[in-house]
């Protein structure tokens, strides 16, 4: 949508620096914008437009409703609305609000500290229309019989994310990530049947189709001589199985792939339901030649009580502390910390979320070993994913 076609929506308190930003966003060439000095005005104005809001610029500290309870009110409403944050207030804060709008289901475009420059505001529009689809929660429901159905009829494949080194500038692998490859709907995204195939008991049999087609399609990439490895995530449900490990080598042979071409995906809370049959099994992995990798690290509870007692090859850290990490301090604190400890334990670090050159050039000069995200490339099927790595050249 061009910018002049766009509906803006600003909510500041101060009359100059409202004015600054109309100024401002008419200078871009918007042509459609309303103003509001508070919460509750703003509130009335997004409710009574004549046509839906695009783009709501919204102070914090503001009188009457300030800018929290505004975005709570928008945000149950469900709208398609973006918002950017303006605001003077401590960096560490506007982070929380931040992530308290995502929270809300709103499609965050970024936050401006005061003063907002043109240039500022530019940037961030352009970010409008570009982001991910909301979650399944306000998608319509799949029934769940067609969820089991597909998966009888393993209708699931795995598409593939590229892992890239961040020194080298070379591709070293890809992560397999579940898609439904539905006869009328087309692809449908993981959120749709995950928690389906997991409060039914099912999630194992994904797991194993998943760990199959992947150990196919990295043995095909390896003998067109893209020399890399798969990583697939491994269900909880999985680690009960005391014939784990002889059982995943086997499948992995069969189609052609050594256990060492293999890493292992696992979330702390995986790691944490049968501590003793767990650790058995990881172990087993380990010796197997497996790499292990403790998935969405940082997000859970016992995070470094889990490194010191599995046998981890790899750290993939969360993309919260990824994404925008270089315009967040407290972000990028945890991000360089985490990276340090890995390192110092012998471990790979892998960072999700990479969606800038920002994340990627921060990440570089904190001297982090993998990168995976949207800036790189998409998840894609195996097919594609070969001409795209022979192809891939790192940003200069």
């Amino acid at each position: 949508m061009k910018l002049s076609e766009m509906r803006f929506l600003v909510a500041e308190d101060h009359e100059f620096q409202r004015k600054t930003l109309v100024r401002a966003l008419q200078g871009l060439g918007a042509l459609h914008i309303l103003e509001a000095a508070d919460g509750h005005e703003a509130l009335a104005c997004f409710h009574n437009a004549p046509q839906a809001i695009d783009i709501i610029i919204c102070d914090l500290d503001m009188p009457n409703m300030d800018g929290m309870e505004f975005i709570r009110h928008v945000g149950e409403t469900g709208t398609k609305a973006s918002i950017i944050l303006t605001s003077a207030l401590d960096r560490n804060l506007i982070s929380s609000v931040e992530t308290m709008t995502q929270a809300y289901g709103i499609n965050l475009l970024g936050a401006i500290e005061k003063p907002a420059t043109p240039q500022k505001l530019q940037d961030l529009i352009k970010r409008h229309g570009t982001s991910a689809p909301r979650p399944a929660a306000a998608q319509a429901a799949i029934p769940e019989a067609e969820i089991v159905e597909a998966l009888d009829k393993a209708q699931f494949e795995p598409f593939f994310q590229p892992k890239v080194d961040l020194v080298k500038g070379e591709v070293v692998g890809a992560e397999a990530l579940a898609r439904w490859h539905h006869p009328q709907r087309g692809m449908v995204p993981p959120n749709a049947f995950i928690r389906v195939l997991e409060n039914k008991g099912l999630i194992d049999k994904l797991t194993w189709i998943m760990v199959d087609r992947s150990a196919a399609a990295c043995a095909a990439w390896r003998r067109q001589g893209l020399s890399l490895t798969v990583s697939v995530n491994l269900s909880p449900k999985s680690l009960d199985d005391p014939a784990l490990a002889d059982r995943i080598t086997e499948l992995v042979q069969k189609r052609g792939l050594q256990p060492r071409d293999m890493i292992l995906e696992i979330t702390e809370s995986a790691a944490m339901t049968d501590v003793a049959r767990a650790l058995e099994n990881l172990a087993r992995l380990r010796v197997k030649g497996f790499g292990l990798s403790i998935d969405d690290y940082g997000t859970g509870y016992s995070s470094m009580q889990q490194l010191a007692r599995i046998p981890f090859t790899e750290l993939k850290i969360d993309q919260s502390f990824v994404t925008d990490a270089a315009a967040h301090p407290q972000r990028g604190v945890m991000l360089e910390s985490s990276i340090d400890m890995a390192h110092k334990l012998g471990l790979k670090v892998v960072a999700e979320g990479v969606e800038t050159r920002a994340d990627w050039n921060q990440l570089k000069r904190i001297g982090c070993s993998l990168a995976q995200g949207y800036f790189i490339a998409k998840p894609m099927p195996a097919a594609e994913f070969v001409d795209w790595a022979l192809e891939w050249t790192p940003p200069e």
